[in-house]
């Protein structure tokens, strides 16, 4: 299995910046206090944590589903990512809520809610992100 590999090349202190890329190159940008602690617009990790567990859950998903016999029309996925501050100083991420709307014919409400949450159990990125409280809520689209 290949190693994916992304890097972060930080100057200066907190008014400083970093910029980060990714091996293939289609993510890069730069990082900044004040786009991960205020309102400045930019990217920050969690935004980006984010993205890689919404597109790895809909991945496992569509893995499960077709597994099942399902051809899924459409899978959308939001990763709300709570950045709070720590008991003792610092940060943490305590909790990801997952948000699915999923188009899948011919497949019933509890198999459904069954394979959601088998996906958000298995994904890669949730088992590497295991600490976090990570929440579902899934709905499937008449």
């Amino acid at each position: 299995m290949p190693t994916r590999q992304a890097e972060t090349t930080w100057e200066g202190g907190k008014d400083g910046s970093g910029d980060f890329e990714t091996e293939s190159g289609q993510i890069e940008g730069t990082f900044r206090f004040p786009t991960r602690f205020e309102d400045e617009q930019g990217t920050n990790p969690e935004e980006l944590i984010g993205a890689a567990h919404s597109g790895c859950f809909s991945m496992q998903l569509t893995a499960f589903l077709e597994d099942e016999g399902y051809e899924p029309e459409r899978l959308h996925t939001s990763a709300d990512v709570h950045l709070d501050r720590a008991d003792g100083g610092g940060f943490e991420i305590p909790r990801i809520d997952l948000t699915l709307d999923a188009s899948v014919p011919d497949i019933d409400d509890d198999t459904f809610d069954e394979l959601a949450q088998r996906a958000k159990d298995n994904c890669p990125v949730s088992k590497a992100l295991a600490g976090p409280e990570i929440t579902l809520d899934a709905t499937l689209e008449s």
